[in-house]
């Protein structure tokens, strides 16, 4: 089981789609880093994976957990 699995994740804001499919592994025990330009959509990701923030599509999984149907479980696991 991975700390963090994404598969196909949308967002959008309006007409402007930030996330297109994103989809990442993270093992524990691993360091992860994200990077790119201004707008790349990072902090998008961050707030989906902490659950402050739902997805238009696809899934995400914070210690095994669903990030939209198991947000409050997520949330102890990572507090």
């Amino acid at each position: 089981m991975q700390a963090i699995m994404v598969r196909g994740l949308r967002r959008s804001f309006g007409t402007r789609e930030v996330l297109r499919g994103v989809d990442l592994d993270v093992d524990y025990g691993m360091i992860a880093t994200l990077l790119g330009p201004n707008g790349a959509g990072k902090t998008t990701l961050i707030r989906i994976l902490t659950t402050e923030l739902m997805p238009h599509s696809g899934e995400a999984y914070v210690a095994g957990f669903d990030v939209v149907r198991q947000a409050p479980e997520v949330r102890r696991r990572i507090a």
